[in-house]
């Protein structure tokens, strides 16, 4: 009997713990809003973490609270956006859809290979080697972190270069924040011109590097009719707002660095 003893008093404690733990958990319950789980199924489930919140569970939440907006997921675009804006009664505003772009035509053709790599096919680690096997130095490495990053296979590497399916592109960023070399950003998907390339040395540098490098000659600002472009850091900036996207920045432009993307306007010019 003495040896039984332990056992019915743990076994007892153990019960009167499980009872004061299960009261405590229904007296002391948080209700859960249950637009969470609403705007949860109107998410689209990719939980890939662009909109800045731990997956689309963290999203729901945050909308709900009010610290995110109704249009905070960008994978799901305008559709989501106005399915959740419904449920919390307020009207989703049409931000302008962004894509990701690739900055740089330091293709196998326009640049050099300063030595033969042979070592992992990973751009941050071979960036860390005298930056990179390309002559500029600011170039994509082309081993494709950006690829490996994205959820949505809307990138592939062209002749040493990323480049982006725009009908597949979320625009959720994954890329951006992937590429050691900074090569890719999100701008709005009805530019019609951007800038390809962040090489911000001095004009000779950058002509003995890569054969479609930015040499800062400022014609592209001298020919925008709208003050659409400034120089930061030797290196033009296209302001989309202000851009009407006559094209005469990239015909002015001696390097080719301003790239056609979009539809361009003759009669705007």
């Amino acid at each position: 009997m003495e040896i039984l003893w332990p056992g019915i008093v743990l076994g007892g404690l153990g019960l009167a713990f499980g009872l004061i733990l299960a009261f405590a958990s229904k007296k002391f319950a948080v209700e859960k809003d249950p637009r969470v789980e609403k705007v949860r199924e109107a998410l689209p489930g990719a939980n890939c973490g662009a909109c800045g919140f731990p997956g689309c569970d963290g999203l729901a939440s945050a909308i709900v609270d009010g610290k995110a907006e109704v249009n905070a997921c960008p994978v799901g675009g305008a559709p989501v956006a106005a399915a959740i804006g419904e449920i919390m009664g307020v009207e989703a505003s049409a931000g302008a859809k962004l894509i990701a772009r690739v900055l740089c035509q330091g293709t196998d053709g326009n640049t050099q290979h300063k030595y033969d790599y042979k070592g992992l096919a990973d751009c941050a680690g071979e960036a860390l080697y005298s930056d990179g096997h390309k002559s500029c130095r600011f170039a994509c490495l082309g081993f494709g972190n950006c690829v490996k990053a994205c959820q949505f296979g809307a990138i592939k590497i062209e002749n040493g270069v990323a480049v982006v399916d725009e009908e597949k592109c979320v625009a959720c960023g994954k890329c951006v924040s992937a590429c050691p070399k900074r090569c890719i950003e999100l701008v709005p998907q009805g530019a019609a011109v951007m800038i390809a390339c962040r090489n911000s040395d001095k004009g000779k540098q950058v002509r003995d590097v890569c054969l479609r490098g930015c040499i800062a000659c400022t014609r592209c600002v001298k020919t925008c009719q709208y003050k659409a472009i400034a120089f930061e850091n030797n290196l033009p900036k296209i302001d989309h707002d202000k851009c009407v996207k006559c094209g005469a920045c990239a015909k002015a432009c001696p390097m080719h660095t301003i790239a056609v993307i979009g539809a361009i306007d003759e009669t705007a010019g």
